[in-house]
């Protein structure tokens, strides 16, 4: 499917989904690489509550249930959340555009990894960092990873935030927190309320 003028650029593109996204994983851990560095990062804040915004297959999500989280997967594609679903059915996995989202509820943590603001519909990341901004509890933490090369660089993400009620508290250039000096082609953002 080709990326067309407003169309959510995930759901436009052409990139494995479901069980096939999920072997890319699996092939990485069968050859001992750590595939939970994202769940290392925010498990490391002791979070009681985490939304995972633009969950895919669950990854993130389910490691995070493992560790004893309260967590929820919210999800644009149909076929991501059937395989987070066929993964840990007693999690709560959620069918919704991120840029309009209200689970009516907060979290400790809410985590956008896997490029979750580069697959958006064009012109809708400030409504998707104000969504998730929205469902931060009180002195909590949005985290948001991403590749820089898509066209969204961190003083955008940066003004986002700021627009959305966040200050920037650490910026890191991996998940597993190597310093990030602006020559990296990876960020990863932590950002809590004013």
């Amino acid at each position: 499917m080709a990326d067309t003028e407003g169309a959510n650029r995930w759901l436009a593109a052409a990139v494995p989904r479901g069980a096939a996204y999920d072997a890319r994983f699996e092939a990485l851990a069968a050859d001992g690489a750590h595939v939970h560095g994202e769940a290392d990062l925010v498990a490391a804040w002791g979070p009681r509550t985490v939304l995972d915004a633009g969950c895919g297959t669950g990854r993130v999500a389910i490691e995070l249930a493992r560790r004893g989280i309260d967590v929820v997967g919210v999800d644009l594609d149909p076929a991501m959340l059937a395989a987070a679903r066929a993964k840990a059915p007693g999690l709560t996995w959620v069918e919704a555009d991120l840029a309009g989202l209200d689970l009516g509820r907060s979290f400790e943590v809410v985590v956008m990894a896997g490029n979750v603001v580069c697959f958006v519909s064009p012109g809708t990341e400030g409504a998707v960092v104000a969504a998730a901004a929205r469902h931060v509890a009180p002195g909590g933490r949005l985290v948001a990873g991403f590749t820089l090369e898509r066209g969204v660089g961190v003083e955008h993400y940066d003004e986002l935030a700021a627009a959305a009620g966040l200050v920037s508290e650490e910026r890191f250039s991996t998940w597993e927190g190597a310093p990030y000096t602006g020559s990296e082609p990876y960020a990863v953002s932590v950002h809590r309320h004013r």
